[in-house]
């Protein structure tokens, strides 16, 4: 599922419409990583890099100019190679940018240095992000530099350096509706999985056993990636927030944290459910298990176009006190507890974030200091938990080894927010019904 080459070209056109009169903007792909030795990891190209081009290969720069003759878009790639290509795959090559990625004007990469200094000159405003990639921003120094020495023979280099970022990522934040069908289709990709998850579960597993039906039905339903580090965390381990390991047994009467989404045509899903390892809540952990709930959909009915940003997280963070005032975890007045952030031991994170081609992704979440309110386009997660550590001495020990998080992803609508990862169960009757007939059927 693979976004046109339209999308592209009116990203790009909507991008340069917003650069200043007579600017060039220099974009270069994403490092490959070295794994080990010899070996790569997975290439994955830069966010911003994919969005304005479609574009996947390394060692790959995008340049554009608002009203050259010769053409706006300017692709230097790697050339055509048979011999390279028989060991690592096909590459486009500067005839191919130009046919199958509507490239106006490509060249090899080869070339880079002694053109780009060239479209530099005369040029007011290089639009470039500095510090992302530090073996390039010397090469963008250096074009800079050669300009400057050359500057008796009427060379002149941009004046002035803006960082592409506040424009891009403005964009990146709103989704157009081919953006959104492929979101929703990684959602639900990512939501079976977790169905998928649950009727599997059995005790005396091994979280990775666990974590390996994730990348089965990713795959199995056409996405070849997580969009992140997969977290399958049974009993304790849940408390852990970023718990990665995934080399512990899954115990019964325990429960187990999965955090897990896929990616699709670098758009990410991000779902998290919690569920109990032998498909029946204890009472302690359905107390638990219902006040994060409670805490969500609390957080949901503040996802509204009058609201902002903040509101969900605080809409979490009462209902989470008082629920644990309820239970006698906490105790006091509820004012000074709510005041004195009495949450942070047992719910330290924010209750979402944005999300796109990053699973964190970009946008600004506040403008000149204030809380930015909710627009149709946005897509969030909705993420509360609660998680009572195993060493928690101050807690009654039924409570300490639960960690518990429900996590969506939400699209801001004109009439409100859907839920795109609805197809994962997450009430307590749902979740034990799904597991049970899992169960009986084996």
């Amino acid at each position: 599922m693979k976004l046109k080459r339209e999308e592209y070209a009116q990203r790009r056109a909507s991008f340069m419409a917003q650069m200043e009169p007579n600017s060039i903007a220099v974009l270069p792909a994403a490092l490959p990583k070295i794994r080990n030795r010899d070996a790569d990891y997975a290439y994955r190209q830069d966010s911003d890099f994919y969005y304005l081009s479609g574009f996947a290969e390394p060692e790959s720069v995008v340049v554009l100019i608002p009203g050259r003759e010769e053409g706006e878009y300017i692709l230097f790639c790697r050339d055509r190679d048979p011999a390279k290509e028989v060991w690592d795959g096909y590459r486009a090559g500067p005839e191919g940018a130009c046919s199958e990625f509507g490239v106006d004007d490509a060249f090899t990469i080869d070339k880079l240095d002694d053109i780009l200094s060239g479209l530099m000159d005369g040029r007011e405003r290089l639009y470039f992000t500095l510090g992302h990639n530090e073996s390039f921003d010397h090469r963008i120094m250096s074009g800079i530099k050669t300009l400057r020495a050359k500057a008796r023979t009427g060379a002149a280099p941009p004046s002035e350096i803006v960082d592409c970022d506040h424009l891009l990522h403005e964009m990146r934040l709103f989704k157009s509706p081919s953006e959104m069908a492929v979101m929703k289709r990684a959602a639900e990709i990512s939501a079976l999985a977790h169905v998928r998850a649950m009727e599997k579960c059995r005790p005396g597993m091994m979280e990775y056993q666990l974590e390996a039906e994730f990348f089965h039905d990713f795959m199995r339903q056409g996405s070849r990636h997580p969009a992140y580090t997969t977290i399958v965390g049974g009993g304790e381990n849940g408390c852990i927030l970023h718990y990665v390991e995934n080399d512990d047994v899954l115990k019964d009467g325990d429960l187990v944290l999965i955090d897990a989404g896929c990616e699709l045509d670098h758009y990410a899903a991000d779902i998290t459910r919690t569920f109990p390892v032998n498909g029946r809540f204890s009472p302690e952990q359905k107390a638990i298990y219902q006040l994060v709930l409670d805490a969500q959909l609390a957080a949901l009915s503040k996802v509204t176009l009058s609201n902002h940003w903040n509101e969900p997280h605080e809409a979490v963070i009462e209902v989470v006190i008082n629920g644990l005032h309820e239970l006698g975890i906490l105790s006091g007045d509820l004012s000074k507890l709510i005041e004195a952030d009495a949450h942070a031991p047992f719910y330290m994170h924010r209750a979402g974030h944005w999300l796109g081609m990053d699973v964190h992704d970009v946008g600004n979440y506040k403008i000149d200091g204030q809380w930015r309110s909710f627009e149709p386009g946005m897509v969030l997660t909705i993420e509360p938990g609660i998680y009572i550590a195993k060493d928690n001495m101050d807690v009654d020990e039924k409570w300490r080894g639960i960690g518990i998080r429900i996590e969506d992803d939400i699209l801001v609508t004109k009439d409100g927010y859907e839920v795109l990862t609805a197809q994962a169960p997450k009430t307590i009757e749902e979740i034990e019904s799904l597991m049970a007939k899992a169960a009986a059927s084996h």
